[in-house]
């Protein structure tokens, strides 16, 4: 390793077939420079991604009702249902697990023409019916004011809560909204706050931005909504599955409103804990397809290194032949062709794993230029591409690992000829 006559033979060895040497080295820069860019490139998916739900509530679901599809008690296929306030009340009695449990109202007959009303101003925006547990499902923090609370669902109070688009439309910038009022479809309502969301990529039911969140009491008794409720979100206690809980719930809205037991279509849900689960299995899926490239494309850099080693060594037989000849023993030999191999694929792997480093600095420079600059309208799934140092030093071993393979038959190949042939070699 500190012989310098062998690093000399090994640095005279590449300057004298240059231009072999660097297209023999590019199949190993190449390969790294494209694992690291894919690996950053797919954890910045991944941020992005995660970023837009990161306080949402994971072990959460929803659930809501769906045209049957089975004739069930008399009832024939096809019939509309409604979950009510009273099934709400089963629920939290009788389902063992249950966190929160949050019923929602959503205003799609409300949403035709200008509904939302403030002086000269109007424009068209989505009404919803909301408690304030629903915040401990997908939390959101206020820019102005508060936000729902207990009294104003137990008085149903004329109060709301609106995003951030409504407030840039409704308001000027800077003013403060709270204490005003806007009118809802002809009724007025005080704004009590302004809330900017945890989880810009997740919208249950609405945008969240373009929403005004009425007390749900409030929304079911001024629109004459009865008992309805259009869908819940539920949250699991910790160690229950969400999945448990939604198959509890089922058979009390299936007896209550006279379903089949087998009508899976009739009620609708979403286990997100599920469907993350699910995104991040496909995040696992992505980095192993990447892996599994960039490793493929080193294996053929180490192929092109092994074969110009095979002929570097045919090139130098008759060097070896003198050098075995005069006393050299085999493992010097070998020792020297795995020198000259590693040396060569340390080198160019180094060099993709900085300029690939770079790229991915230029890409993250250019995407936070981008979030700073983005509206409130845009959303961000790419974000922080970035390689961790495990990534880094497993590159780097893999680069000595491929480089001593790469080096290795050539080598045994070299030791195994016999002096005197080596010497009548032309």
């Amino acid at each position: 390793m500190f012989d310098r006559d062998r690093w000399q033979e090994i640095i005279n060895a590449i300057k004298t077939n240059k231009l072999r040497s660097a297209l023999t080295a590019f199949g190993v820069f190449w390969a790294i420079f494209m694992l690291i860019v894919m690996t950053g490139s797919g954890n910045g998916l991944k941020n992005g991604i995660t970023e837009g739900f990161k306080d949402f509530a994971t072990n959460s679901g929803f659930m809501w009702a769906n045209t049957t599809t089975k004739a069930h008690e008399g009832y024939n296929r096809g019939r509309n249902w409604q979950i009510n306030n009273k099934d709400i009340e089963e629920i939290k009695d009788q389902v063992a697990g249950i966190d929160v449990i949050s019923p929602r109202l959503n205003g799609w007959n409300l949403r035709n023409g200008e509904n939302i009303v403030r002086g000269e101003r109007s424009a068209a925006f989505n009404v919803m019916g909301d408690y304030p547990s629903y915040r401990k499902i997908d939390p959101c923090t206020m820019v102005w004011g508060r936000y729902i609370n207990d009294e104003d669902i137990l008085h149903k109070r004329k109060v709301c809560i609106i995003g951030e688009k409504v407030y840039e439309i409704m308001f000027d910038e800077d003013e403060d909204p709270v204490g005003t009022y806007i009118r809802v479809n002809g009724v007025y309502f005080m704004v009590v706050g302004v809330f900017k969301s945890n989880n810009p990529n997740i919208n249950i039911g609405s945008n969240k931005k373009e929403t005004v969140y009425l007390p749900f009491t409030s929304m079911q008794q001024t629109f004459n909504y009865g008992d309805q409720v259009h869908f819940f979100g539920i949250t699991a206690q910790k160690g229950t599955k969400i999945s448990k809980v939604i198959d509890s719930i089922k058979p009390i809205l299936q007896k209550n409103h006279k379903i089949a037991p087998k009508d899976d279509e009739a009620i609708g849900q979403v286990d997100l804990e599920n469907e993350i689960k699910g995104m991040f299995y496909m995040f696992l899926g992505i980095d192993i397809l990447i892996w599994v490239v960039g490793i493929g494309t080193l294996i053929a850099g180490a192929i092109g290194i092994s074969n110009i080693m095979l002929i570097v060594i045919k090139e130098r037989t008759k060097e070896i032949g003198i050098q075995r000849a005069i006393g050299a023993r085999p493992k010097i030999i070998i020792g020297q062709i795995l020198m000259e191999s590693v040396f060569l694929t340390t080198i160019a792997g180094f060099l993709g794993l900085a300029f690939g480093t770079i790229v991915l600095y230029l890409v993250d420079m250019a995407v936070d230029t981008s979030i700073a600059n983005a509206g409130p309208d845009d959303q961000t799934f790419f974000m922080n591409p970035e390689i961790g140092l495990p990534i880094a030093i497993s590159a780097l071993l893999m680069l000595i690992t491929v480089g001593f393979i790469a080096g290795l038959v050539p080598a045994l190949n070299a030791v195994k000829i016999k002096p005197i042939d080596a010497l009548r070699h032309e």
